[in-house]
């Protein structure tokens, strides 16, 4: 792992996701920037001394140069660091697990397209979201036209953390969002916009070709915006708004995917993760719930860990993406049968998709909405 270290949120998460289903263990990590606590993260999680690393060269040498070398390594730190870990990894020939955004800048994110098609190494994106069973289980049912021809997309992701400016306190998760040097271009666009943006395509399965939007920053003397108002087109006839906000009272992680089609329907919100309500045009609406009749068992991954009716949430949809991951990177070195859900892992691809939404959004917003096109070179 590279980041990770103490005071982190999402090294944990990715740390819990990955042990989750007995697939992975920790045995290295470059845990933080600053030596004294790089070390100190690593001998609390019960490293051992000579694989803890306080330089990234060093690292990438000795776990190349050592028979039991690390097989992936997971990227965790800000933003701005994300890029140069990943460069590093796939030189070493290391498989990379690196959560969005993938790269501050769509040309280091196209850069990264092209490393790893040259290295044919597996590269994964943690949007987390794609991992939760009803998730898969909604893309499955638009690809098998259950709402027929797809018309409309409403996605949202509205928190209200960052309502007043926390980033002034000393809050660590607070500061480097806010902070362009760290985060990139991109506010609540970034750090919870490109989820919703990701859904969108995920489960509809339909890129989204342009979009215009309208950015604020509603807290004063905030350096990245907190609201944004996004319009979408997709690929064919549909169309699609995306709001994502993180000064919105009331909402504590309100992501919610609704997707129209010409003769149905279906709704997700994440705060009800293992619920999926399904209208048939001209019928009753039904929910369908995850373990339960009806859904696609092969869209659902790894997601029935637990029974119907124990509810299965954030870690375990992390877990999915590791799970999947795994298998990935387990046939790429002959360990096992390629992955029968290696479609639904978000990939280099993906990562580089994220990056073009947020600098067309910005694009568009500093151009007074104009409509700007999303593009990446595969």
């Amino acid at each position: 792992m590279i980041g990770g270290g103490p005071g982190a949120f999402i090294g944990p998460v990715h740390r819990m996701a990955a042990r989750l289903d007995d697939r992975y263990e920790f045995v290295a990590g470059l845990l933080s920037g600053d030596p004294t606590r790089a070390i100190a993260g690593g001998q609390a999680l019960g490293l051992d001394d000579d694989r803890i690393y306080t330089d990234l060269a060093a690292m990438m040498a000795a776990e190349r140069s050592r028979a039991d070398g690390v097989d992936a390594v997971a990227i965790v730190t800000p933003n701005r660091h994300h890029y140069e870990a990943a460069i590093a990894c796939l030189d070493a020939g290391i498989s990379v697990i690196c959560d969005k955004l993938m790269t501050t800048g769509l040309s280091d994110a196209q850069d990264l397209v092209a490393r790893v098609a040259r290295t044919n190494l597996i590269f994964a994106v943690t949007y987390n979201y794609t991992g939760y069973p009803m998730v898969r289980q909604a893309r499955a049912m638009v690809v098998a036209g259950e709402i027929g021809a797809l018309r409309t997309v409403q996605v949202e992701y509205a928190q209200d953390w960052l309502a007043e400016p926390l980033e002034r306190t000393g809050h660590k998760q607070a500061a480097w969002r806010a902070d362009p040097k760290l985060a990139g271009p991109g506010g609540a666009i970034g750090d919870i916009g490109t989820h919703a943006f990701n859904l969108a395509e995920f489960v509809t399965g339909a890129r989204i070709v342009e979009l215009a939007a309208d950015l604020s920053r509603f807290v004063p003397g905030r350096a990245l915006d907190d609201n944004a108002q996004i319009l979408l087109r997709f690929a064919g006839d549909a169309r699609g708004a995306l709001w994502v906000s993180q000064v919105a009272p009331g909402h504590a992680n309100g992501l919610r995917l609704r997707v129209y089609g010409s003769r149905g329907a279906l709704d997700w919100q994440q705060e009800r993760p293992n619920e999926l309500r399904f209208t048939r045009l001209g019928r009753p609406t039904e929910i369908r719930a995850r373990g339960g009749p009806g859904l696609a068992s092969a869209s659902a991954g790894h997601g029935g860990r637990l029974p119907a009716g124990h509810t299965e949430g954030y870690l375990e949809a992390f877990a999915t993406l590791y799970a999947d991951a795994a298998d990935a990177i387990g046939a790429r070195l002959g360990w096992n049968d390629p992955p029968v859900n290696g479609p639904l892992l978000p990939s280099v691809i993906e990562g580089a998709r994220g990056v073009a939404f947020i600098e067309a959004a910005g694009a568009s917003a500093e151009r007074n909405s104009v409509w700007m096109p999303i593009e990446v070179t595969a």
